[in-house]
């Protein structure tokens, strides 16, 4: 059964607005001026939710393949174009996992299945959004 998501925003002062999910609330900025910023843009929202999902997705699936990570940070930098509407085009995904003994054909497994599979962010983005992923292991 679909399941509905909803959210919330209200303006707050300037380009801000207040997004409101269920008890949790961000503030986002559109600044006019970015000298002055009270929270991350929508843009970098988009960034942090692939981010987000997809490195709980690997966690996920490297914790299943009994694959436990000391850490796990995800970078994601886009590239935005210059005429409107300015969406990103093209993402990358920096993967640092650390701990010792990390399998890289197990963590290529599991990005794979995150980018395929399992990430509904990714698969939300992939139809229009170029998105390339690459990641290191930092050994403890």
């Amino acid at each position: 059964m679909p399941q509905e998501l909803s959210v919330t925003a209200v303006r707050a002062e300037g380009m801000c607005f207040t997004a409101n999910a269920g008890e949790h609330t961000v503030c986002l900025d559109y600044p006019l001026n970015e000298e002055a910023t009270l929270g991350p843009t929508p843009l970098q929202m988009l960034l942090a939710s692939l981010a987000v999902c997809a490195g709980s997705t690997v966690s996920l699936v490297l914790e299943h393949m009994r694959l436990p990570l000391a850490g796990l940070t995800v970078e994601a930098k886009g590239q935005r174009r210059d005429e409107h509407p300015t969406v990103i085009t093209d993402i990358h995904l920096e993967f640092e996992l650390r701990g010792s003994g990390i399998d890289r054909e197990r963590v290529d497994q599991a990005l794979k299945l995150a980018e395929t599979q399992l990430c509904p962010v990714w698969a939300m983005l992939r139809p229009g959004t170029s998105i390339h992923a690459t990641f290191r292991i930092v050994e403890d």
